[in-house]
């Protein structure tokens, strides 16, 4: 082998465990499973018909508890938002990852409140 060819393959090699380690490293945000977490609609809120979408971010631990909650978007309604707060900061979150490990990270939620 040329003294040009194994420099290029230690090159190449170098290069891949580059991206590997870049990949492997990226932030995945937490997240959680609307077939088992869901809100009940707010009786006032059934009653006026009430409609429409609650966006909010939620900064979830390693162990997949809800540390904090923030409203990002209302729904335009404060029972439906506060109802959705409420009933999705007490769920078990599926916890994010940094650099493969259990991390504490924010995901960000949209909450449709549509009725039937």
């Amino acid at each position: 082998m040329s003294t040009n060819s194994r420099y290029l393959s230690v090159f190449a090699a170098l290069l891949l465990s580059t991206v590997t380690v870049a990949v492997s490293a990226a932030e995945v945000a937490a997240s959680f499973d609307p077939k088992t977490c869901k809100a009940d609609y707010p009786k006032a809120s059934l009653m006026n018909e009430e409609q429409g979408t609650t966006s909010m971010s939620f900064l979830v631990a390693p162990d997949g508890s809800v540390v904090d909650s923030k409203l990002e978007k209302t729904s335009g309604f404060k029972n439906l938002d506060k109802a959705a707060i409420k009933s999705l900061s007490a769920c078990k979150f599926k916890p994010g990852t940094k650099d493969g490990a259990p991390a504490q990270t924010w995901t960000k939620v949209d909450y449709a409140w549509k009725l039937d």
